[in-house]
Formats: C-alpha cells, sequence, structure tokens
C-alpha cells in the first residue's frame, strides 16, 4: 500500500475545498482508505491515521471506528503513539461505551511507567474520561502519585483526585492524608491545583469542611505573600502575581468562611488588604476584587467590610467595559435587601446606567432602580424612572409600567401624586401597559372620593383627539361615565376647572366609539359610560337614547348585547334605571385577609396600615376553595384572620379541602351549630409584635422542645419555639430545611395552614436553595396566635426542585410539645 498522506497535507487539501458537498467527499475518500489500512493492521501508520480521524472529528464527521485503534496505540511503546491514542481515547471514548474499560490495565501501568511525561498522559486521560468503575480501581494509583516529589506529576494527579471523588465521593478520605501537604508546596502549579482539590472537598462533604477550616490561617498567609511579592516573571500577568491562584484561593475562603464566626474572622484583613491594594486599571485586577467583593458577602465580616466591597462595585459602575459593569449591577441587585443603606450612595450612578445603551445594562439598571424606591426618594426616583419609560425600548415599557405601579402603589406620598404618576406612565406605555393596570387605577380613584372632580378633568383633558393609548382611553371613558355631572359643574378645587357641556362630553365618547383605534373592549367602556350619564346628565337623554339604539344591531355581539339590554332600560324598565346605574360604591382591595400588613420595604421598617373595613358581625359566604387559597398563597407574609364559621356544604371546597384534611379552615360540619361570636383580637394585632420596644421573645424558649416536623427524601424540616414577650398568645415558630442528599434543592417554598381558631404569619425565608449534604439550612419564621389556648395543628406544603424534577409534597404535624401552645 502507498503510504498514506500526512496530517498537514490533509487540513491543506480540506481547506481548498469550495463547497460543502466537495469537502465532504473529500473526507468521505479519505476515510475509505483510513479503513482499508486498519484492516490490513498497518503498525507503521496508525498513528497518522489516528490523528487524521481526530481532525475530522472536530470537523463534525464521524470518526467512532478509530475508537479501538486508539486503545492499539496506547498499548504501544513508543511515546508518540501513546501520546496520540490518549488524546483519541479523550475524543471519542466515554463512560458510555464499554469498550473504555479495555483500557483500564494499560493506564494502570503508565501510572506507574519510569518517565513522568507518560505518566502525565495516563492521569490527563483518567482525570478527562474515566468512569466510576475505572476511578474506582485507578484511586490507590492516583493517591500515591499525590504523595510524589515531582512537582509536574503532583499537579496532574490532583486535577485527576478531583475527578475521582466527582464520580466516587466515598473515596475522598482516601486522598486526605496527602492533601494535607498539598499547601506547603512552593510550586504554583501545585498550589493551584490543591486548591481546586480542597475546593471540591469541601464543596461535597461537610465533615470535610469543618476539617479543613484550621486551614484557613495558612491560606490567609499565601494570598498575603502573593500580594507582598515583588515582580515574577514566571507568574506575572499585567503586573499582578498569580491572579488565577489568587482567584482560586478567594473562592475557597469564600466556603470555608460561609457560616463561620471563627473562619470569618481571620479572613477580614486579608480581604481588606486585597480590595484596597489590588490595580483597578487592567482586567485582571477587576477579576481578582470582584471575586474579594463575593467572598466579603458571602462570609460573616465586618459591617465595614461590606460596605467596602459595595463601594468597590459602585467603582466597577463608572469602567469603560460593559461586562464589567453589567456584572456590578447584578452583584449589586443580589446585595440590595441585605445592605440597602450602602447601595443607596451609588443611587445617581445607578440611574445613569438606565442611559446605557446596552440593553442587557438598561434591564439590570432598571431592576436596582425599582429596589431602591422607598419612601425616602420615590418622587426623585419616579421622575428618573417615568423618564426612562419615555425613552426606552418597546420591550422594556411592559416591565417599567408595572414597576412604577408597584412602587407607587407602596410608597405613593399622596393619593392625588399616585394618580398623576399613573397616569403618566398611561398616558406614555400606552397599550404596553398590563391588563390588571385598568382596573387597579379605577379602584384607586373610587377610593379617593376627595379628588374626583380633580381626576375626572385631567382625565378628560388627557384624551381631547387622542384615543391612541387604550388603557387611558379606558380609565377615562369609565371615570367620565362616573363622575360627568362633576365635570359638567366645573367644581374643581385642585385647579382651575374647565367649561365642558354635556354634548361636548357625549362627542368624545361617541368619538371614541366610531375611532379605528378603539377595541372591542374600549367600546364597550365608552357604551356603558354613556348609559351612566342617562342619569346624570338632563338636558341629553334623548340623544343618549339615540345613541344606545344605534349600536343594539352592532356587528360586535358584546356592543350589541349591551346595547339591546340598555335599550330595555330605556323602554321596559325605566323606572329601575336610577338605581341600577347609581354610582359605584368604595371598592375594596382583597390583598390580604388582615387589618395591617407588615410591607418588606426598601430600607424602611414602618408598619403599612391597609384600608379595610371591619368584617361584618353575621357569617361571610366566602368559599371553602377560596379560604384555602389564602392560606397556602405565595405570598411571603400570609396572615390569616378569623372570620365567622359557616356551615359546611357537602360538597363545597372539593379537591383543594382534600389538601387540608379534617383541619377546620372555614368553619364546623354542618352538624355543628356556628358560635354566637368571633373572638377580637386585643390592639396592637400580633403582626405589630416585632416592633415594640420591648425584648421581642422570652428567655423561657430554651424549655420548649424542638421537634422534626417533616423528614423524606433526604430533606428535614425541624422546628424550634419561642414565646413573645409582648403577647403570651404568640408563639415564634423557627423552621430550619436542611439537605442531605448531594444535590442542592433549588426554588424552595414552605406553605402552612393552620385552623380558623388560630392566627399564622408567615415571614420571608432566609433563603431559596437548600444546600447540599447538609453544608447550610433555609431559616424561616412563623408567628401563631393562640388566643384560646388550643393544641396547635398544622399543615404543610413543600415545593421544591430536585435533580431537575418538580417536587411537591403535603404533610400534617400534630406533635406540637405542650409547652407551645399552654
Amino acid at each position: 500500500m502507498p503510504a498514506p498522506i500526512r496530517l498537514r497535507e490533509l487540513i491543506r487539501t480540506i481547506r481548498t475545498a469550495r463547497t460543502q458537498a466537495e469537502e465532504r467527499e473529500m473526507i468521505q475518500k479519505e476515510c475509505a482508505a483510513i479503513r482499508s489500512s486498519f484492516r490490513e493492521e498497518d503498525n507503521t501508520y496508525r498513528c497518522r491515521n489516528v490523528a487524521k480521524l481526530l481532525y475530522m472529528h472536530m470537523l463534525g464527521y464521524p470518526a467512532h471506528f478509530g475508537q479501538l485503534e486508539c486503545l492499539k496505540l496506547i498499548a504501544s511503546q513508543k511515546f508518540t503513539d501513546k501520546r496520540i491514542g490518549y488524546l483519541g481515547a479523550m475524543l471519542l471514548l466515554d463512560e458510555r461505551q464499554d469498550v473504555h474499560l479495555l483500557m483500564t490495565n494499560c493506564i494502570k501501568n503508565d501510572l506507574n511507567h519510569s518517565t513522568q511525561f507518560v505518566q502525565g498522559l495516563a492521569l490527563c486521560t483518567l482525570g478527562c474520561m474515566g468512569s466510576s468503575e475505572m476511578c474506582r480501581d485507578l484511586a490507590g494509583e492516583v493517591e500515591k502519585l499525590l504523595k510524589t516529589s515531582n512537582s509536574y506529576l503532583r499537579k496532574k494527579a490532583a486535577l485527576c483526585a478531583v475527578h475521582v471523588i466527582r464520580k466516587v465521593p466515598e473515596l475522598m478520605e482516601m486522598f486526605l492524608p496527602a492533601t494535607k501537604n498539598l499547601l506547603n508546596e512552593k510550586n504554583h502549579g501545585v498550589l493551584h491545583t490543591s486548591v481546586v482539590l480542597l475546593t471540591e472537598m469541601c464543596e461535597r462533604s461537610p465533615d470535610m469542611l469543618a476539617h479543613f477550616r484550621k486551614l484557613v490561617p495558612q491560606l490567609v498567609r499565601i494570598l498575603k505573600n502573593l500580594i507582598m511579592s515583588g515582580y515574577s516573571p514566571e507568574h506575572d500577568v499585567s503586573g499582578i502575581s498569580d491572579p488565577f491562584l489568587q482567584v482560586r484561593i478567594l473562592r475557597l475562603l469564600r466556603i470555608l468562611g460561609r457560616n463561620d464566626d471563627d473562619s470569618s474572622e481571620a479572613m477580614n484583613d486579608i480581604l481588606a488588604q486585597v480590595a484596597t491594594n489590588t490595580e483597578t486599571s487592567k482586567n485582571v485586577g477587576n477579576a481578582i476584587l470582584y471575586e474579594t467583593v463575593l467572598t466579603i458577602m458571602d462570609i460573616k465580616s465586618e459591617s465595614g467590610l461590606r460596605v467596602l466591597a459595595i463601594n468597590i462595585l459602585g467603582r466597577f459602575l463608572l469602567n469603560n467595559d460593559k461586562n464589567i459593569r453589567y456584572v456590578a449591577l447584578t452583584s449589586l441587585l443580589k446585595t440590595v435587601q441585605t445592605d440597602h443603606n450602602a447601595v443607596q450612595r451609588h443611587r445617581s450612578t445607578i440611574v445613569d446606567c438606565l442611559k446605557d445603551l446596552d440593553v442587557s445594562i438598561k434591564r439590570r439598571a432598571m431592576e436596582l432602580s425599582f429596589a431602591l424606591v422607598n419612601g425616602n426618594n420615590i418622587r426623585g426616583m419616579m421622575k428618573e424612572l417615568l423618564y426612562f419609560l419615555d425613552s426606552c425600548e418597546p420591550e422594556f415599557k411592559a416591565d417599567c409600567a408595572s414597576g412604577i405601579f408597584l412602587a407607587a402603589e407602596k410608597y405613593a406620598p399622596s393619593k392625588r401624586w399616585h394618580i398623576d404618576t399613573i397616569m403618566r406612565v398611561l398616558t406614555t406605555a400606552g397599550s404596553y401597559v398590563r391588563d390588571d393596570a385598568v382596573p387597579n387605577l379605577i379602584q384607586l380613584i373610587t377610593n379617593s372620593v376627595e379628588i374626583h372632580a380633580y381626576t375626572v378633568q385631567r382625565l378628560y383633558k388627557a384624551i381631547l383627539g387622542d384615543y391612541s393609548q387604550q388603557p387611558l382611553v379606558q380609565v377615562a371613558a369609565w371615570c367620565i361615565g362616573e363622575y360627568g355631572d362633576l365635570l359638567v359643574s366645573g367644581q374643581c378645587e385642585e385647579e382651575e376647572p374647565i367649561q365642558v357641556t354635556e354634548d361636548e362630553v357625549l362627542d368624545i365618547l361617541e368619538s371614541v366609539l366610531i375611532s379605528n383605534m378603539s377595541t372591542s373592549v374600549t367600546r364597550g367602556y365608552a357604551l356603558t359610560a354613556i348609559m351612566k350619564l342617562s342619569t346624570r346628565f338632563t338636558c341629553t337623554v334623548n340623544r343618549i337614547k339615540k345613541v344606545v339604539s344605534i349600536y343594539g344591531s352592532s356587528i360586535d355581539v358584546e356592543l350589541q348585547q349591551r346595547a339591546v339590554e340598555y335599550n330595555a332600560l330605556f323602554k321596559k324598565y325605566d323606572h329601575m334605571r336610577c338605581a341600577l346605574l347609581e354610582r359605584m360604591p368604595v371598592m375594596e382591595k382583597v390583598t390580604t385577609n388582615g387589618p395591617t400588613e407588615i410591607v418588606q420595604t426598601n430600607g424602611e421598617t414602618e408598619p403599612a396600615p391597609l384600608e379595610t373595613k371591619p368584617p361584618p358581625a353575621g357569617p361571610q359566604p366566602t368559599s371553602q376553595a377560596n379560604d384555602l387559597l389564602d392560606l397556602l398563597g405565595g405570598n411571603d407574609i400570609t396572615p390569616v384572620i378569623p372570620t365567622a364559621p359557616t356551615s359546611k356544604p357537602a360538597s363545597a371546597g372539593g379537591e383543594l379541602l382534600d389538601l387540608l384534611g379534617d383541619i377546620n379552615l372555614t368553619g364546623a360540619p354542618a352538624a355543628t351549630p356556628a358560635p354566637a361570636s368571633v373572638p377580637q383580637i386585643a390592639q396592637p394585632p400580633f403582626l405589630l409584635d416585632g416592633l415594640s420596644s420591648q425584648p421581642l421573645f422570652n428567655d423561657i424558649a430554651s424549655g420548649i422542645p424542638s421537634i422534626t416536623a417533616y423528614s423524606k427524601n433526604g430533606l428535614k424540616i425541624e422546628f424550634t419555639f419561642e414565646r413573645s414577650n409582648t403577647n403570651p398568645s404568640v408563639t415564634v415558630i423557627t423552621i430550619q430545611a436542611s439537605n442531605s442528599t448531594e444535590l442542592d434543592m433549588t426554588d424552595f417554598v414552605f406553605q402552612a395552614a393552620v385552623p380558623k381558631t388560630f392566627q399564622l404569619q408567615l415571614l420571608s425565608p432566609s433563603s431559596s436553595v437548600v444546600p447540599a449534604f447538609n453544608t447550610g439550612t433555609i431559616t424561616q419564621v412563623i408567628k401563631v396566635l393562640n388566643p384560646q389556648k388550643q393544641q396547635l395543628r398544622m399543615r404543610i406544603k413543600l415545593t421544591y426542585n430536585h435533580k431537575g424534577s418538580a417536587m411537591q409534597d403535603l404533610a400534617e404535624v400534630n406533635n406540637f410539645p405542650p409547652q407551645s401552645w399552654q
């Protein structure tokens, strides 16, 4: 057989191909020649042929027929053959193919080879594609190489040990003796790989984490030497000594210092030195500073150090590099809830990022700006955000408008300001406003009785000649129909009244009806408004009758039905028209079941009272399903206020009540008579206990034993109890969720329900991720008001994601200790 072409010639030939078909033809021809050579057992050119196959594999062509040839090259005694064979094994083989087990013995022999480079090839291959069976068989050989004096082999053995631990976690203790001495090595490569190995072991085992915490002073010393060392050509990057090793050490310190006071205290000084001494003119220094910030925020660091970290992120916002600005905004968004005041100092810089041309930076800046809004800066921040809403791209308008609505509802200094702000949003964002904005604004206007005349006048002016903003037109039509008499009367104390006649008002509403820009919903609002004005206007009733009769034959079925019904009101039921079309009563916003709510504000702790009416004394016609949904809703604060019990229909509630079994959520069974009165809650309600100046909890907490409320599938929920000083009927339960599996549980949500004789408040959890291997816990506080000193009963609902699957479970807790409720 003629000698096959060299790899370099093959590459040159393939690159001359002008079309995909031509390249494919060349590859197929060469593959046929390589197959023939393999069948002939050509040992001379096997290495060259496999190298060409690897190139074809990287181009995306099938090369699986070369797998056995790679094994033959590995068994060869020539180093060049072994190098190509091991490279081919890493590229063409994986643990899903049984053929890879055939190379176990070759790797074992090469790990004991006399040449370090052959040993290095075997270590690289095992660390890249070794299966759990191979790792279990060869772990002893890797552990021996970890103890060798050869730094070249030690660094490769450390990385191979990382792969072995990932595949077979129970072999972790085998590497513990050898790992202890790795940090004493002077070679930076060995130091780097040893830190990677330590990080892997600490992340996978709580016992290892506790064991290696005593290495914190040594790691601090290594990091300090790197900072203080002079120029070193072999490790220097842009004037900084080995930034890769510095970053790895900072990540390991972050793991070791998390939830540990002593370790955090030991690393506070070195973190301050890194934060102040690192050069910021190059990206290398910024990378180290970013890791330093993450470490400071994750450990139990001093408050001054946290402020320093946030100031570093503030300086990142001034950097010309868009990636650095994006990273800074993302990090500030994560820390804004815990260090709100420190982030507030950089508010002006964050607001400037709203003007950035990069859409990713704009979105992060918008989210962070909303997180910074509070009662003190609401007016200034709303000006900036309204300006942003006016100039931003269409994809931002819906989110920005919703954010402004929520912020205005929570922090509005006055109702007039609130209405002005929302009208400005409706005028600016137009059709990008989400559907729930219209009923929310209508409800707000209805409740603001003292400024009805001002509101209807502003809305009338806003839609004169412009019907393009459909949500604004809908709100305006509703208000004109409701308060049209105030508009015509010219009574407005807030600003100079306008002179409007009844015909001019009807002209506007008729224009909305016939406008091509009006949707079917908007026309429905306008027609209903015209009908309502028939009881508020006196001179234009005949005109209104005519308009309504015209739309009785509309092709829009919704408009036609409305018009036919309204016509019937004018004719057969005219005596009922005034009563049916009278002004709407004040609406109540049913967002919570309690008279007060503690709002989680941005940098404020004042309770926000809700404007609710006292509950009526009689039975409430609330459905059992709605009660249950309130109890198991996803809100952070879920107060449950007792209402008067109702009889329980045999079929009411349906499947929802099955979730809570026999816990009486909405009343007693049908055979049980309803009590004559409902127990009232003493003022102030227990939800405000935490704001009093007295100590919050009694010392008797230590006398109440904790319980395990739930333990299943590796998830464990424990309850600990405390008693409030301000209200002895309040029991404070702290839940601690831990995870003993090998993977984190994400999106964790804990929900609870209690019988109607209790009140329950569920505060925000400390996190939404339950760390694996019991390396951390999620804590969450529940307050239970038990005025009648009854035995506690609770149903809990748990939802989380684990191993890529959504998990959900229900459980009942009835084993509360007597001290917790007596």
